[in-house]
């Protein structure tokens, strides 16, 4: 299916289609457009009759720029992909939700950064902090309505957003998420570093009825980082990329 602001399909939604066939759609969307958002909510809805569970996970680093350098373009352009989108995606899974009759669970992707600054740039931080003002508002919003707004922060969790802040070729991105993943592990509470599945687990407990009772929640899935202090990521993280670089 394509819908307006949408681009080429990429060959991992192409091959999720593959595997899990009819059962699955997939749809490129681009996020930071208010209309892409809406259109693929319909196309949801046009394809499996309803809409059950919205999930606001899009996501980048962002501008890097810190706050005596940022520009107000990069700034703009971070809090578009990673707070209008989830602004929207709530607008509009809430509006079929009401059409339905009421009931559906809206999910959205939050982080550490969102609790404790330094964990990112200047304008990842405003807003990730952003996604929780939206979800703590959604709750008196929609909970009359039957719909549940939750969030999930999540910590270090090794994904390809790591290699590409480094700017690691996407062809040995596996290499260097495998390569901090060993270095950063002993560093956390848990003893290890995060993983999709991780996330994927929460955001499952989320969409379920097991959380039918849980509303505007921002659930850390964080090994239990930010239940400590910040401490040396910032710095273990640079260290373990440079090293890695100069190998």
């Amino acid at each position: 299916m394509r819908v307006p602001g949408c681009r080429p399909s990429s060959d991992a939604g192409a091959a999720i289609v593959d595997r899990l066939g009819d059962r699955v759609a997939y749809t490129n969307t681009n996020v930071t457009e208010e209309a892409a958002i809406e259109a693929v909510v319909a196309a949801t809805v046009e394809r499996f009759g309803k809409l059950d569970i919205m999930f606001n996970n899009a996501g980048a680093q962002g501008g890097q720029a810190p706050i005596m350098e940022i520009g107000q373009a990069g700034f703009e352009k971070t809090l578009s992909l990673l707070s209008s989108s989830v602004m929207f995606g709530h607008k509009y899974a809430a509006r079929q939700f009401k059409t339905q009759g009421g009931d559906g669970s809206i999910i959205s992707t939050a982080s550490a950064a969102a609790f404790q600054g330094g964990w990112s740039a200047a304008a990842y931080t405003v807003a990730k902090h952003g996604v929780v003002g939206i979800v703590k508002q959604a709750t008196p919003e929609l909970a009359p309505l039957g719909i549940r707004s939750n969030a999930i922060a999540s910590g270090i969790i090794m994904t390809p957003i790591m290699s590409r802040g480094f700017g690691i070729p996407e062809e040995n991105a596996a290499e260097f998420v495998a390569y901090l993943s060993e270095k950063l592990g002993p560093t956390q509470p848990s003893g290890r570093v995060g993983t999709p599945e991780d996330i994927a687990k929460a955001a499952v407990f989320l969409a379920s009825d097991l959380s039918e009772f849980v509303n505007g929640v921002v659930l850390p899935v964080d090994g239990g980082i930010t239940s400590t202090n910040l401490g040396s990521f910032t710095d273990d993280l640079t260290a373990a990329g440079v090293a890695h670089l100069g190998r």
